[in-house]
């Protein structure tokens, strides 16, 4: 007799999950794709970050150094951006400027949005009095403007470069608290939430584990989209004179500076520092608009 024939049985392969790497390129094509304005000021944002970062080596001179052979010179081969009245080059100063002054705004944005959306999360969660203090505590912040509320808040603790975080970060703290709190209502009547609680599970158990994970898209569209008025913020302080003291470089000490020179100050003082302002600003808003765009179910249809 004849033994039967073994048909050989083929092992499927093993599905390899796509690195971290990949995921994130393909996020990012996704991204680009349904939004390319935002994908391209993200690019602009991006490029702005790398600049900050690389300052000591993309500036053509320090920032702090003096000649006063070139003083009040426009823009010309050797200094592109001219240089101030005591002859330091303006394109190194606005290079070094967007360090201090993104380190200040993303500082800023990122302790007073936690903060605000840790007190949110508790408040929309816990509820009761400890609810009604904390939206009037809240409502008293907003009452007043953020930069004279900054501005109070630098004066009050004197010059340095925490206490314009700290005065920036308070002005954050309202906006964090309100939109995480509307957050937390709504999601706390759901069903998971109500089946961790007949499990036994704890209040800071369900803050933690099942709330907020849910509030992560919120917080980051808020994170990105203050961050511009941070910007704003810190730079209207340095014109007032009450943000980080000279001669540290900052876009706004620059422009308070450029008063210095005159009644009618030289155009390139103010037209570089102010065009760096404006640009950051315009893409970090936009970028957030993108982020807030991709990460909302209800408009993820539009695009």
């Amino acid at each position: 007799m004849t033994e039967p024939f073994a048909v050989p049985v083929l092992e499927a392969p093993a599905l390899v999950p796509p690195s971290f790497l990949a995921r994130l390129w393909k996020l990012m094509s996704n991204f680009a794709r349904r939004s390319p304005i935002s994908a391209f000021w993200g690019v602009v944002a991006s490029s702005i970050l790398i600049m900050a970062l690389a300052a000591p080596w993309i500036a053509p001179y320090e920032p702090l150094q003096a000649n006063f052979r070139t003083m009040s010179d426009p823009p010309n081969a050797q200094n592109l951006f001219g240089t101030d009245q005591i002859g330091r080059d303006t394109l190194s100063r606005t290079i070094h400027g967007s360090r201090t002054s993104l380190v200040v705004a993303i500082a800023a944005v990122v302790l007073g949005t936690t903060f605000g959306s840790i007190w949110g999360l508790a408040s929309g969660f816990l509820g009761g009095r400890f609810d009604i203090i904390s939206q009037r505590i809240i409502e008293f912040l907003q009452a007043f403007p953020d930069l004279i509320l900054a501005m109070a808040i630098a004066m009050a603790l004197g010059s340095g470069t925490t206490t314009v975080i700290i005065a920036i970060a308070v002005t954050r703290i309202p906006f964090g608290g309100r939109v995480i709190r509307s957050v937390v209502l709504s999601l706390k009547e759901m069903a998971f939430v109500e089946a961790a609680r007949s499990l036994g599970a704890s209040n800071l158990r369900i803050m933690a584990q099942h709330i907020l994970p849910q509030c992560i898209a919120p917080y980051l569209i808020l994170a990105t989209t203050h961050l511009g008025v941070a910007i704003i913020i810190e730079a209207s302080l340095g014109f007032l004179g009450v943000g980080i003291p000279p001669p540290t470089p900052t876009w706004g000490n620059m422009l308070s500076d450029a008063l210095n020179a005159g009644l009618v100050p030289p155009w390139w003082l103010v037209l570089f520092p102010g065009m760096a302002i404006t640009i950051t600003v315009l893409a970090f808003n936009l970028f957030g608009d993108g982020i807030r765009d991709a990460l909302d179910p209800r408009l993820r249809g539009s695009f």
